[in-house]
C-alpha cells in the first residue's frame, strides 16, 4: 500500500510543486488549504504523513499540530517553515513533530525528510502488527491475512473502555475474541462475568443480571447481587445478545445509559462500573427491522464492531488449526503421537465447514478418538456430516468412552504391554482390564 501523505498550506503553488515530488516518489497524496480543512479531512480519513506550513489563515501548522498530538495514534507531522522561523521549528519538535525543512526547498531535502517519516511508520505499525498477533494468539489459533487484520482491531480497541459488539456465525470463536479484548485491557486483573442470553429462561434473566432482593418472587429465599454487582470494576459478557427478551433490553439500555443497575424488589439504584461486550450470531439490524431487537440498544452496543467470518473465508487458518487439535487431542486421550494419513489430512483441509471451527474442532476430536495404532485414518470420515449429526454420533458417552480408551492405551504402553502391571498402575483388576480392552477392540497390534 502507498503512503498517504496529506499536504496542508494556503499556497497552490507549494502544495502543486510537493504533489510532483511526492507522486513521483508512489506516494498518494491529498490536499488541504488550512489546518481546519485538515482536520475535517481527517475525520473520516487516515493519513500516514501530514506536510503542514506553519503561517496559514484560520488554524496555523503550531495549532494544527497541537490538535493532531492530543488525539493519537497522530500521524507523523513535518513542518514547513520560512527563514528565520527556527525558533517556532524547535517549538514545533517539542510539540512531537518528526522533522521540518524551509522554504524555499529542494526536491532531494524534501524526499530525504519524507522517507525517513514514511520508513518510521512503516516500523511502527510492523512492531503494532506483531503486539496485535501476540495478544491474540494467546487466545486463538491462526495465520490467514483475515484473523491478522482482526488481531490488529482487537489490539487496538482493548485498552479503550467502550462497549464491544463481536459478531459472526456459530462456531467462529467470538468468546475467544472476548477473552483477548479482556487480557489487553486495563481490566484484565479484574472480573470477567459471562452470561449466555439464550440460556437463562427469560423470566429469570433481569434477576440474574440485575439481582434481587430477598423475596422478590417465588423462590428467592435470599438476596443477590447480580452478574453486573458481580462484575464491578471488570468486564461482563453478554453471548448471544440478539436472544436477550425486550424487556430485559430495556432495563439493560438503562444500565448502558445511566452506569446504575436496580435488582427486581428493591427501590434504589446501584452504581457499576463495568466494560460491556455482546456477542450475537444473528444480524441485529435485521432483528431491529423485524421488531425482535430495540434500536436505542442496538446503537448503544455496535460502538465497534469485531465481525469475525466464517473459517471458509479463511482457509489458511485450517492447517495450524488442525495440527493445534490434534496436539490437544493427543494429550486429552493420551494416544501418544498420531500420523494423519494423506487422505484424512485432505479430508478435514477440503471442508466445508458449517459449523466453522468448533466442527473442525470436533472432526479431529474424533480422528484421534478412533485412531489405532498411532495412526488416524479417514474412511469413517469420509461422506459429509452436518453439525448437528456430529454432536449426535459424538456425545458425552462417547467422549467418555474415547478419553478412556486412550488411557488404557497409554498405560499399556507404559508397561511395554505387560497387562498385569497396567492393571496394577490403574487400581483395577487383571480379569476387569481385559473386558475393557475387548470393549474397545484394544490389540497387541494396537497397544
Amino acid at each position: 500500500m502507498k503512503p498517504r501523505v496529506l499536504i496542508v498550506d494556503d499556497d497552490t503553488g507549494v502544495r502543486y510543486t510537493l504533489r510532483e515530488i511526492l507522486e513521483s516518489a508512489e506516494m498518494d497524496v491529498i490536499e488541504a488549504r488550512d489546518g481546519v480543512e485538515a482536520l475535517g479531512w481527517l475525520q473520516t480519513h487516515r493519513a500516514d504523513l501530514v506536510i503542514t506550513d506553519l503561517q496559514m489563515p484560520r488554524l496555523d501548522g503550531l495549532q494544527l499540530l497541537e490538535r493532531l498530538q492530543a488525539a493519537p495514534p497522530a500521524p507523523k507531522t513535518i513542518l514547513l517553515t520560512a527563514h528565520g522561523s527556527e525558533r517556532h521549528a524547535v517549538r514545533a519538535m517539542k510539540l512531537g513533530a518528526f522533522d521540518y525543512f524551509s522554504k524555499p526547498f529542494d526536491t532531494e531535502e524534501v524526499l530525504g525528510v519524507v522517507e525517513r517519516a514514511v520508513a518510521s511508520v512503516r516500523a511502527e505499525q510492523e512492531n503494532e502488527q506483531l503486539r496485535a498477533e501476540l495478544l491474540l494468539s494467546r487466545h486463538v489459533v491462526f495465520a490467514s491475512e483475515a484473523m491478522k487484520r482482526i488481531a490488529l482491531l482487537v489490539y487496538r480497541v482493548a485498552p479503550k473502555d467502550v462497549t464491544v459488539l463481536i459478531t459472526g456465525p456459530s462456531g467462529t470463536g467470538k468468546e475467544r475474541i472476548a477473552g483477548a479484548i479482556v487480557a489487553g485491557s486495563p481490566r484484565a486483573s479484574s472480573p470477567f462475568i459471562r452470561f449466555n442470553c439464550a440460556a437463562i429462561p427469560r423470566d429469570l434473566a433481569e434477576a440474574e443480571l440485575f439481582g434481587h432482593a430477598k423475596g422478590a418472587f417465588t423462590g428467592a429465599s435470599r438476596a443477590r447481587p447480580g452478574l453486573f454487582r458481580e462484575a464491578h470494576g471488570g468486564t461482563i459478557l453478554l453471548d448471544e445478545i440478539s436472544e436477550m427478551d425486550m424487556s430485559t433490553q430495556g432495563k439493560l439500555l438503562r444500565v448502558l445509559q445511566e452506569r446504575t443497575v436496580r435488582p427486581v424488589g428493591e427501590d434504589r439504584d446501584d452504581s457499576v462500573d463495568v466494560r460491556v461486550l455482546a456477542t450475537t450470531n444473528k444480524d441485529l439490524k435485521a432483528e431491529v427491522a423485524a421488531g425482535r431487537f430495540r434500536e436505542d440498544l442496538y446503537y448503544r452496543l455496535d460502538v465497534v464492531e469485531v465481525r469475525l467470518p466464517p473459517l471458509e473465508e479463511r482457509m489458511d487458518d485450517v492447517p495450524v488449526l488442525i495440527t493445534h487439535f490434534l496436539d490437544m487431542y493427543q494429550n486429552r486421550f493420551a494416544t501418544g503421537p498420531l500420523t494423519l494419513t494423506a487422505a484424512l489430512r485432505e479430508h478435514l483441509q477440503a471442508g466445508p465447514f458449517p459449523g466453522n471451527v468448533r466442527e473442525l474442532e470436533h472432526r479431529v476430536e474424533r480422528a484421534v478418538a478412533l485412531s489405532t495404532g498411532g495412526v488416524a485414518d479417514a474412511t469413517w470420515l469420509m461422506h459429509p456430516r452436518s453439525e448437528e449429526a456430529d454432536k449426535a454420533s459424538f456425545g458425552l458417552k462417547e467422549r467418555v468412552d474415547a478419553y478412556e480408551r486412550g488411557i488404557l492405551v497409554h498405560e499399556l504402553a507404559q508397561c511395554r504391554g505387560n497387562r498385569s502391571e497396567a492393571a496394577r498402575r490403574l487400581g483395577i483388576a487383571r480379569v476387569t482390564l481385559l473386558e475393557k480392552l475387548k470393549k474397545y477392540g484394544i490389540t497387541r497390534d494396537s497397544e
